[in-house]
């Protein structure tokens, strides 16, 4: 048997052949996962065998991250503002950045009751959830436009205790009648905002295994905001307000597009 420190040390050489970013990290939070432990559990250890059964459940772990599937995917959730969401490779994986536009969303409304909010691409339903939980009686409906993603969050409001607060509806927003789902005080939205000239280069983790529907419009990267913006009359009560995540740089052609 070889022991946890012997485990860590091999499966970081083998990752570091790989390219895989920080790999000492993943090696260390896949071996956390299969041991059922913290990672810093793991320093306290690192004498302990790891038995056969437990080393080929991290071998196979370590080859999946060698073919840069994502770790979150792996392991089968993420943490995300102090919830702890299930995601497969239906779903974007929620980002710190995201975090921060549900912090900005809940610091400016949190004063306020009884608020209908719409998540527009809700994915896993991060970003419904957490303002769901964040803000006092508020109703959310998060739409998308595909079936696997909005189980996905279905799931992670079950799991959070949110589900009767929330709707999720399959809606595609460039094409159906945004009638249907009324009026909002708050609309949230992080589209997918890559053009199609940036996307191949982004790192293989994203490119090759999260949803290509998630990441990029086929387009320059602006065709949802320009969409949303045109819709927002239609979409907001009176003193309602939008708020977006975006891209690099793509501030300036979102204000002038609003300006217009």
């Amino acid at each position: 048997m070889i022991t946890v420190l012997e485990a860590i040390k091999l499966s970081t050489e083998y990752l570091e052949k790989k390219q895989v970013e920080t790999p000492r990290a993943n090696a260390e939070i896949l071996l956390a996962e299969v041991l059922k432990c913290k990672r810093l559990e793991l320093y306290l250890a690192f004498d302990k065998p790891v038995s056969d059964e437990e080393l080929n459940q991290y071998r196979e772990f370590i080859k999946k991250r060698g073919m840069r599937i994502p770790l979150q995917y792996i392991v089968g959730n993420v943490d995300f503002f102090g919830l702890k969401l299930i995601v497969n490779e239906n779903v974007l994986i929620p980002r710190p950045e995201t975090e921060l536009l549900v912090e900005k969303i809940i610091e400016e409304n949190s004063s306020k009751e009884n608020l209908r909010i719409l998540d527009i691409g809700t994915g896993s339903g991060n970003i419904s959830i957490s303002l769901c939980k964040s803000l006092n009686n508020s109703k959310v409906i998060g739409i998308d436009v595909n079936d696997k993603s909005l189980e996905v969050a279905k799931l992670n409001a079950d799991s959070n205790d949110v589900k009767f607060n929330i709707d999720f509806i399959k809606f595609d927003m460039m094409k159906d009648d945004i009638s249907k789902v009324g009026k909002f005080d708050l609309v949230v939205s992080n589209p997918p905002y890559v053009s199609v000239n940036d996307y191949q280069f982004l790192e293989p983790e994203l490119k090759i295994h999260e949803p290509r529907q998630a990441l990029t419009d086929e387009s320059d990267g602006l065709s949802f905001y320009k969409k949303i913006v045109a819709l927002s009359k239609n979409l907001l009560n009176p003193s309602g307000k939008i708020y977006f995540e975006i891209g690099k740089d793509q501030h300036k052609d979102i204000y002038e597009d609003d300006a217009r």
